[in-house]
């Protein structure tokens, strides 16, 4: 989910190429189709009117206090709050005074009810191996992992690494560490050693939560050996001295579950194998009574300075966000099979995999593989085999999905599917319609969502038995959401004009900070509008006042739904003895979004060919993880520069996405780069 750092220098988004910010687009639209709610689903539906919900907005809008309490109602609460919020800017707080527990609410909560021995997790292996949970085994296995934690030293308040492939105990160990007010901080299983290296130190974790390996389209993903590289204290030389580079000091214990079966090392008094400490655990494990402000986890995300930032999430204000948006704008149904197919490494996976569903007590199908293994129809298989009725995915899937063609989902009978939803970036309208045809049959409702790690929940969706859909909009904000689109200066747009996206008041689930760094949570979130959370997104509002999500105005990029922070990728480069310097730019791409492609200026002596070429990619993933490696490499002599040294990305996005650049080029020092650029382009 997107960030921004704030530049000096940046401008508008244009919403459309071609057109100024401050001029009509509306010659520019996409087609003007308008999907009435199905009247069948809004008869059931939680909000089934137009009516109901601008009521129910209104009064969020205009009481969000007495509004969010009646709300958090619903939740299990230890000791009631004394105050419902507090706003000092940029700091928020709600439900102060209030003790709650996030696991208790996604499990305990359900044992009193008839969900006790309901399925909470339907659990699918690559291979094919099934497992389910209901809601009473679910709490007795959260219950030996958190007294496992405890056997292990970790207290209330410790930091805890989980870093693993999608399996249940994925959902376990983040839930048994919610359980004893343990911070979890989930480290995605595709990064590298390196970067699992810079989170836990950042976060001083005290343990690791990891396994032997994972299976990813057939092949194994090495987990604990990534875990052993960035536990492990090197000497290297740096200019002649010597110098210890790696390891994790705050590390003391390395939890390991046993998945694909193959050889790892075990360094004993270190590393302890998950099911021997289960095998001894108790599975008595009362919920630990927390302020609403405790931790509840720590996730990094790209920036766009190359040092990733550590999104602090609170336990009362998320959960109320994921719990609502989960209720509302998936009008979850008991009877509901849900399934979200992001990987918990990421935000998505937090809110609406493990945190908003299972507070609802729905059942989850959790997937631990590739979508396209080992055929182009898993994801329709599945859909099939388990009855899945609420279907949430990203836009890079559906367009991948399209590709493969309509022969896979069409063999596969979907009759269950009652609604879809999309997530992680803009989705076009043609895929937009395609999901809609193909996949819904023409009668599910879309729910397209934007949102950011750094909101927590859904921030802009519709609600599927009320709110009409347009392809390309993700229509109108959720209860106790003030977004708007404003100029630089900070003044309204127009319907239609380009501008900033900002959020003018507090909400629940905002985030609470950058771990350890406030000053830098308040420049990059609330220096553009000091006081106002600015999303880093350019948008534009339609004159049926729906929101239209634009893209960045920043460095961060989005690929295959994946944040990647261009300075990030441009370290890694440079890391590389052949590397003088470095850009990296996002061009489009039909099916991830966005690609990227590296502008390389190589030290004296070093062959620019496409071994090199191959090489920097290879290095890049080493660095950071298989998903930051660029998608196209281009040696330059130079890289085009303003006056001060500033490398003129822009120009260079421009020159990746359509072969030449139209825009500004005055601040330019060197115009002769520029013109090698092009010269290498059209070569």
């Amino acid at each position: 989910m997107p960030t921004k750092t704030p530049s000096k220098s940046k401008k508008v988004v244009k919403p459309v190429s071609g057109t100024s910010h401050t001029q009509s687009i509306e010659s520019t639209l996409p087609e003007k189709r308008l999907f009435k709610p199905n009247k069948a689903f809004a008869a059931k539906a939680k909000i089934g009117s137009m009516a109901q919900y601008e009521k129910m907005y209104r009064a969020s809008i205009k009481d969000p206090e007495k509004f969010f309490a009646k709300q958090a109602e619903e939740l299990h609460w230890f000791k009631p709050w004394r105050k419902v919020s507090e706003w000092k800017a940029p700091f928020t707080k709600w439900f102060i005074g209030g003790k709650i527990n996030a696991s208790y609410n996604c499990i305990d909560r359900h044992l009193e009810t008839s969900r006790k021995n309901k399925a909470a997790i339907i659990w699918e292996g690559e291979n094919f191996e099934q497992r389910t949970l209901t809601y009473a085994q679910l709490h007795r296995e959260v219950s030996k992992a958190a007294n496992v934690l405890k056997s292990l030293g970790v207290k209330t308040g410790d930091r805890v690494a989980i870093y693993m492939g999608m399996t249940p105990e994925l959902a376990i160990a983040v839930l048994a560490c919610a359980r004893i007010g343990a911070t979890h901080s989930v480290i995605f299983g595709g990064f590298s050693a390196e970067a699992i290296r810079d989170r836990v130190n950042d976060a001083e974790c005290k343990l690791i939560i990891t396994a032997d390996g994972a299976f990813r389209r057939g092949t194994t993903v090495e987990l604990k050996k990534n875990v052993d590289q960035a536990l492990r204290t090197e000497a290297i030389n740096i200019e002649g001295g010597a110098h210890t580079l790696g390891g994790c000091p705050s590390v003391e214990k390395v939890l390991v579950v046993k998945r694909t079966g193959e050889h790892v090392d075990m360094f004993s008094g270190r590393d302890v194998w998950w099911h021997d400490a289960m095998a001894e655990a108790s599975a008595d494990c009362p919920a630990v009574p927390l302020d609403s402000e405790h931790p509840l986890y720590i996730l990094y995300t790209s920036g766009t300075t190359g040092k990733p930032k550590g999104i602090v999430h609170s336990t009362a204000g998320y959960l109320l966000g994921t719990y609502l948006t989960t209720k509302y704008i998936f009008d979850i149904r008991d009877e509901d099979v849900y399934w979200c197919t992001a990987d918990v490494g990421w935000v998505t996976g937090h809110s609406y995999i493990i945190y908003g569903p299972l507070a609802n007590g729905a059942t989850v199908v959790m997937y631990e593989g590739a979508p396209t293994y080992p055929a182009p129809d898993r994801f329709w298989d599945i859909i099939e085999r388990h009855g899945v009725t609420v279907f949430y995915t990203a836009p890079t899937a559906i367009r991948a999905f399209i590709r493969a063609g309509d022969e896979h989902p069409n063999k596969h009978k979907m009759s269950s599917l009652r609604l879809l939803g999309t997530v992680g970036e803009p989705i076009n309208p043609e895929a937009w319609m395609w999901y809609h045809r193909v996949i819904g049959k023409g009668r599910c409702p879309i729910v397209d969502t934007w949102w950011q790690t750094e909101t927590g929940s859904i921030m802009i969706s519709p609600i599927p038995g009320a709110v009409p859909t347009t392809p390309g909009t993700a229509t109108l904000p959720f209860f106790g959401i003030e977004p708007e689109v404003v100029r630089k200066d900070g003044t309204t747009c127009k319907p239609n004009e380009g501008g900033y996206l900002i959020i003018k008041k507090p909400w629940p689930s905002m985030l609470r900070g950058i771990y350890k760094d406030p000053e830098r949570f308040a420049k990059q979130y609330f220096s553009d509008f000091p006081g106002i959370y600015f999303t880093g997104d350019g948008a534009r509002r339609d004159k049926k006042g729906y929101f239209w999500i634009m893209g960045r105005v920043d460095d961060v990029i989005n690929v295959s739904g994946h944040r990647l922070g261009t300075m990030e990728v441009e370290s890694a480069l440079v890391g590389n003895e052949a590397v003088a310097e470095a850009a990296v730019v996002g061009r489009p791409d039909e099916i991830k979004g966005s690609a990227l492609v590296a502008f390389v200026t190589l030290k004296k002596g070093w062959p620019a060919d496409e071994n090199l070429k191959e090489k920097l990619r290879k290095h890049v993933g080493e660095a950071i993880g298989h998903i930051a490696k660029p998608d196209e490499i281009r040696f330059t002599d130079a890289l085009p520069k303003t006056r001060s040294g500033k490398i003129m990305r822009r120009l260079l996005r421009e020159l990746a996405s359509t072969g030449s650049v139209a825009g500004d080029t005055t601040t330019l020092e060197d115009f002769s780069v520029l013109e090698r650029l092009r010269a290498g382009e059209e070569e």
